[in-house]
């Protein structure tokens, strides 16, 4: 679809959904519908009947953690439509612990994508007959993809041989790993560094990419060997 069909439907929908809708954006050359969360049945339901719009086909429903908004989630719906070749995205803003509407009734595949926003973010879809978790175990604690949940979790998990099952510990990191010396991981693999990655050293064998420099290198070493011989 063409910039001036894509902006004609931009107009076209935000006449159509004018209640239901608050804006229409444009983000990297996509259509952006910023919806309001009790009608977002009636804006996706429109979408996909819509002869001029033909969203059919759910491709991704997934959550955005800003923990600083006031409304502090967003639920964004990508949507393709074959017939017009074309991609929508629809975004609603949810408060925490702001119930909002299963689209599972117009979407069949949103069933499990509103399983992992609900696993992840802790986001609730009313209408949904089957929210359980799907990434994490069911007796998991938290919601990992929030911006407070800790990068090393609460708890941690391994098998004991005298129970003979998987027990649940709380998370004990040794101190070795809490002490980070924020090196690129080129560095820590090689004294050789890639162009962009310096530090306050030079490494021994100069950068990788810059060839003039390991050139140098090698010549300066051939001289040495030379001379000795």
């Amino acid at each position: 679809m063409s910039d001036d069909s894509l902006i004609d439907l931009a107009e076209y929908i935000s006449e159509k959904l004018e209640k239901y809708v608050s804006s229409c954006e444009f983000i990297n050359g996509e259509l952006v519908i910023n919806a309001k969360p009790d009608d977002i049945c009636k804006v996706l339901q429109f979408l996909r009947d819509d002869r001029e719009c033909a969203f059919t086909t759910l491709i991704d429903l997934c959550g955005v953690d800003f923990p600083d908004r006031s409304s502090r989630f967003e639920v964004v719906y990508c949507l393709l439509s074959i017939r017009q070749n074309n991609r929508a995205r629809v975004r609603i803003a949810v408060d925490d612990g702001q119930i909002i509407p299963s689209v599972t009734e117009l979407f069949k595949s949103a069933g499990w994508y509103e399983r992992e926003v609900w696993d992840m973010y802790g986001i609730l879809f009313s209408g949904n007959n089957d929210l359980r978790r799907i990434l994490t175990d069911y007796g998991f604690d938290g919601h990992p993809q929030r911006k407070d949940f800790p990068l090393t979790g609460y708890v941690e998990l391994r098998y004991d041989n005298e129970q003979k099952r998987v027990v649940y510990e709380p998370v004990k990191l040794a101190q070795d790993f809490r002490n980070f010396d924020y090196l690129s991981p080129w560095e820590g693999m090689t004294d050789m560094q890639r162009q962009g990655d310096d530090k306050s050293f030079v490494p021994e064998h100069g950068c990788r990419d810059k060839q003039s420099n390991v050139k140098a290198n090698i010549k300066e070493g051939d001289t040495k060997d030379a001379s000795n011989g």
